[in-house]
Order: structure tokens, then C-alpha cells, then sequence
């Protein structure tokens, strides 16, 4: 089941994800997986899944009826693949290796409740690239911008349907435009913040397509992490039974 340099890496409720140095995963995809609220009934794509970290936190409790992992690079899109397989939740979760904007034929454009997709945070030519490619893909936005992601979520989505995402504060007007742009109109946002006397470093937004304009609901800001360093109450509770520690993205 495990190739060279994997390991499984618990998440809680028995279910376990493969990971490596390459594909693993940050707080923010957590955070992310709880913020979309999945339900029981949903027909879900995650898009730029990675190792498949979402859909597999997802498995955890109520999973949805089909959740579908889109990942542009062979390896993750295979390591989701063990992943299901290893916890019995095929029939549930596939992984589909595809550039995000080439789904047309791949999946079925209007059918799904639900979109997630934790973006690259970074503008193409903006900070110190990395030098390997799944994590030049990964942060910037060379083969995958946020419009892409936008775009391509609302194709997916049914009227109704929402598109969960996660970015970095400055990129937030970014967005709100794009969604509206796409006919997704922003209706919930939650900002992050690593402590309480820190800035927001994150924010998570939902957007429902064809939804009539307005009625945003603005949650509390959620914050990571007491004054000692240790979670806070909310955040051990969004952790769950998923044991203390992190990877990262």
C-alpha cells in the first residue's frame, strides 16, 4: 500500500490518509474542510486536492454521497486513490488526475452541491519560487489562478450550489469580484487569526451559485492560538479526534 517515503497519517474516526514529504497538508485544509459544512446528501469535487486531505476529513463523519479529488499531479491523484482504498470508502471517494481547467467531459458540469478548493496563495512572479514543481503549483499561481478555481467551481456547481475556498487576506476583493463575476455570489466569510493581537493571515468564503446579491454573513474571526501557544477551545474542537500536529501544504 505505501511507496518509498509514505506514511499514514491518522485523522481521526479510524480513517487514515496517505501523506509524504511532497503531498501533505496545513492547518488551513483543515480548517477549510470544516468550513464547508459538507452534508450527508452532497455531491462534492474538491479541486487541487492535493493527497486528497479533504475528502478524506470528510469521511469521518456523515460523509458525503460522492466526493470527487481533482489533482493536476499523477502522484497525489494516486495517493488519494490508496487512501480510499485503505479505509473502505472507494464507493465514496475518487480521485480524478486532470488539470482543473480541462474537467469538461471529465465530470459533469451542474451537478454538484458542493466545491472546495484550497487555492495557490501566491501571484505568478510574486516571492521566492520553490524549485520543485508540485510546490511551484502548489503556492503560485502559475498553471491554476484563482479565477480558474472560480470559474471552473461554478461550471460544476448546481443552482444553489456552493463553492467553499480559502486565501490570503489581501486577495479577498480578488475573490468577492471573481464570484460575482461567475455568478457566485459571496454569503459567508470567516477570518482567521494566528492569536488574538495578530492580523488575519486567512479567510475562508462561501459563495452559492445564482444566489441573488447580498445577505453576506460575516462570522466571528476564529483564532488559532491561546497566548501559551496551545489551540483554542474552537480550534481543538474543529480538530476533533484528528490527533495535535499538522503537515503542511
Amino acid at each position: 500500500m505505501l511507496k518509498n517515503n509514505e506514511r499514514f497519517e491518522p485523522l481521526g474516526n479510524d480513517i487514515e490518509i496517505i501523506v509524504c514529504d511532497e503531498f501533505h497538508f496545513t492547518t488551513d485544509t483543515i480548517l477549510l474542510a470544516h468550513f464547508a459544512n459538507h452534508r450527508k446528501r452532497d455531491k462534492a469535487v474538491d479541486l487541487c486536492t492535493g493527497c486528497g486531505t479533504i475528502p478524506m476529513l470528510w469521511m469521518r463523519n456523515n460523509p458525503p454521497q460522492k466526493v470527487y479529488g481533482v489533482e493536476i499531479f499523477p502522484e497525489g491523484a494516486d495517493m488519494l486513490s490508496r487512501s480510499a482504498k485503505h479505509n473502505n470508502v472507494s464507493d465514496r471517494v475518487e480521485a480524478i488526475c486532470a488539470d482543473i481547467k480541462e474537467l469538461k467531459g471529465v465530470l459533469p458540469f451542474g451537478a454538484f452541491d458542493l466545491v472546495t478548493c484550497n487555492p495557490p496563495y501566491k501571484l505568478s512572479g510574486g516571492g521566492i519560487k520553490s524549485e520543485e514543481e508540485h510546490e511551484l503549483v502548489a503556492r503560485h499561481e502559475e498553471n491554476c489562478t484563482l479565477e480558474d478555481v472560480i470559474s471552473v467551481g461554478s461550471k460544476l456547481l448546481q443552482f444553489s450550489g456552493r463553492l467553499c475556498i480559502c486565501q490570503r487576506p489581501e486577495r479577498l476583493t480578488d475573490a468577492m469580484n471573481l464570484m460575482r463575476k461567475y455568478d457566485v455570489e459571496p454569503k459567508r466569510l470567516r477570518l482567521v487569526q494566528g492569536k488574538r493581537d495578530k492580523a488575519p493571515k486567512l479567510f475562508l468564503l462561501e459563495g452559492k451559485r445564482g444566489s441573488k446579491e447580498g445577505n453576506l454573513v460575516i462570522m466571528p474571526t476564529l483564532i488559532v492560538e491561546n497566548d501559551d501557544g496551545s489551540f483554542t477551545d474552537e480550534m481543538n474542537k474543529i480538530y476533533g479526534t484528528y490527533k495535535d500536529g499538522a503537515g503542511s501544504k
